[in-house]
């Protein structure tokens, strides 16, 4: 089934396709403190299924984390959300650095509401089938890099805001330095299975750090493979 196609079946509302699975999802999202409607908004446009094994495309409109190969998950609905919300405060931003692209779910939530993305993975055939995807999809706003997410990506820094979407033992140094002044940082912070999602506020007098919830992510690795 293509793209295209899905879309009009969504507006039928046939099984995982249908829109009142979308709707319900986005009513979790408000009961568990989303507040922003361009988040929610987005959140219920972008087609999580799309993201997803054929396999597991039932389920894809549950809020749970979902494998997608190479021991990496696409993150739960809330957590997405969570991070991107934060991620913008309210605000409109210009040039976003996400680390982890993995199944471009949340690339593609971005790309919905920044001017462009910047997407870095460490897995080769992740990130081919991440910029394949999107490019079907018709996003035009995202740029993807192979690379070791722990350096960042200096040629296009500074950032206006960066997302992590793995979670790192301690913050890398690089991405600190990537992130312009008025800037956010979200990241998981922490040993796998303890870890805690940050908020990090490059400021005048320095980083501000505010911790934002408990949560549960794949560890930050560097290399590639």
């Amino acid at each position: 089934m293509n793209y295209v196609y899905r879309q009009a079946a969504a507006a039928r509302g046939h099984g995982y396709l249908s829109a009142n699975r979308r709707a319900g999802l986005i009513e979790k999202l408000r009961a568990e403190g989303i507040h922003d409607e361009r988040v929610l908004k987005v959140m219920e446009k972008v087609p999580r299924h799309e993201f997803v094994d054929e396999a597991l495309k039932e389920r894809a409109y549950e809020n749970s984390a979902l494998p997608i190969g190479h021991a990496q998950t696409i993150s739960q609905p809330v957590v997405v959300a969570l991070m991107t919300q934060a991620l913008l405060d309210g605000k409109k931003l210009k040039r976003v650095l996400e680390i982890g692209t993995g199944s471009a779910y949340q690339t593609a939530v971005l790309a919905e509401l920044v001017e462009t993305v910047f997407s870095v993975e460490r897995i080769k055939p992740l990130t081919e089938i991440a910029r394949k995807r999107m490019t079907a999809m018709g996003y035009r706003n995202v740029h993807f890099g192979y690379a070791d997410g722990m350096g960042g990506w200096l040629p296009y820094a500074p950032y206006d805001g960066i997302i992590v979407t793995a979670g790192a033992e301690k913050v890398p140094p690089a991405l600190l330095a990537q992130l312009a002044l008025g800037g956010r940082l979200i990241i998981p912070v922490g040993p796998q299975g303890r870890q805690s999602l940050r908020l990090i506020e490059h400021t005048t007098a320095g980083m501000k750090e505010t911790d934002l919830a408990s949560v549960s992510f794949v560890p930050l690795l560097a290399g590639k493979v």
